[in-house]
């Protein structure tokens, strides 16, 4: 009986977990924001312990941090930590692409020409965007056939999660994105390494000069 509630409790716990997450993406929870398990625990219909269990996942993540007399909240970033992420995200994604053009299925490519048509009729609805560009990015790093790499990159897009709400409602950056995956995708039919690591870190520092916009006109971050 007590292993069946121990169980019950981590699973709780990781659904709690992935709530919490989603919060932190759609900029529910801030930078800075405090996590108090009590609030946390009622808000979500749930009890304490999956809470202190989800807040310990985030803080193995990075997410959260532990503040003298205020307890665990969300981390902030500072500008210098901003641009290393990108960097770092541009490095690995960039190899991704490389990786790609080399072993990815052409139904693997076809798909990404295919989410990438639908982000292109959906530039207005900036949840659909955030979604198929998820799931475009996804694509790419499973064809890259590298699981080093993949957990790689997985560390950094939690990180990114800090950051709250996407890039893609700043200006014209969804347009621009449409544009940078289909030359992603132009390189990937064409076997063509270089050009698809090209193309992609050139998409990445895009996003990154949209986000040092959104953060200037005090953005999430």
């Amino acid at each position: 009986m007590a292993q069946d509630a121990q169980q019950q409790d981590s699973s709780q716990g990781h659904d709690t977990y992935a709530r919490l997450l989603s919060e932190i993406r759609h900029g529910r929870l801030s930078p800075g924001d405090r996590l108090t398990e009590t609030e946390l625990a009622a808000r979500l219909g749930t009890s304490r312990t999956p809470v202190r269990e989800a807040i310990r996942l985030l803080e193995a993540d990075g997410l959260v941090v532990h503040t003298p007399r205020v307890g665990a909240v969300i981390r902030q970033l500072d500008y210098a930590e901003i641009t290393e992420l990108y960097e770092m995200r541009g490095v690995l994604e960039g190899t991704a692409a490389r990786f790609a053009a080399r072993a990815a299925y052409p139904s693997e490519i076809d798909e990404m020409e295919a989410i990438n048509a639908e982000m292109a009729a959906s530039l207005s609805n900036v949840d659909q965007l955030y979604e198929a560009n998820r799931q475009f990015h996804d694509i790419l790093r499973n064809a890259a056939r590298n699981r080093f790499l993949l957990r790689a990159v997985e560390a950094v897009q939690k990180t990114l999660l800090i950051l709250g709400p996407s890039t893609m409602e700043e200006g014209s950056r969804a347009e621009a994105a449409v544009a940078e995956h289909a030359a992603l995708i132009a390189a990937l039919r064409a076997r063509d390494g270089d050009a698809a690591e090209a193309a992609m870190r050139a998409h990445i520092e895009a996003a990154h000069k949209a986000r040092q916009i959104q953060l200037r006109k005090g953005g999430p971050a």
